[in-house]
């Protein structure tokens, strides 16, 4: 099992840059594919971006695609969202996810696929 902690959210305008991280629990982080999802009041959970176990196999949602990284660093049990270019429509409450897979490589797109998931990190992005 596992345990997450999301940090880096805030309030920023709009243009700016945020970088959310994700600490994971646990000395099997290696083991998890990650995924940063949003959801903002009133719409459904949504992928915002996901990455493999090794962090060499990486997907954006086409909302964040060129505005967005993921990143992860086994060592430190944590993966990161870079965020650029915000826009007001970015506001949301932000959640990291894992999901134990025994797959290099493979990645995880719906919130349904993960078990394990953070408490979330608000950002607001002001017009």
């Amino acid at each position: 099992q596992v345990q997450l902690v999301e940090s880096g959210g805030g309030l920023v305008q709009a243009g700016g840059s945020l970088r959310l991280s994700c600490a994971a629990s646990g000395r099997t982080f290696s083991t998890y594919a990650m995924g940063w999802f949003r959801q903002a009041p009133g719409k459904e959970r949504e992928v915002v971006a996901a990455i493999s176990r090794s962090g060499g196999t990486t997907y954006y949602a086409d909302s964040m695609k060129g505005r967005c990284t993921i990143s992860r660093d086994n060592a430190k049990n944590t993966v990161y969202l870079q965020m650029n270019s915000l826009k007001p429509e970015d506001t949301a409450v932000y959640y990291c996810a894992a999901r134990l897979t025994g797959y290099d490589g493979r990645l995880y797109y719906k919130p349904n696929d993960f078990a394990y998931w953070g408490q979330g990190t608000q950002v607001t992005v002001s017009s």
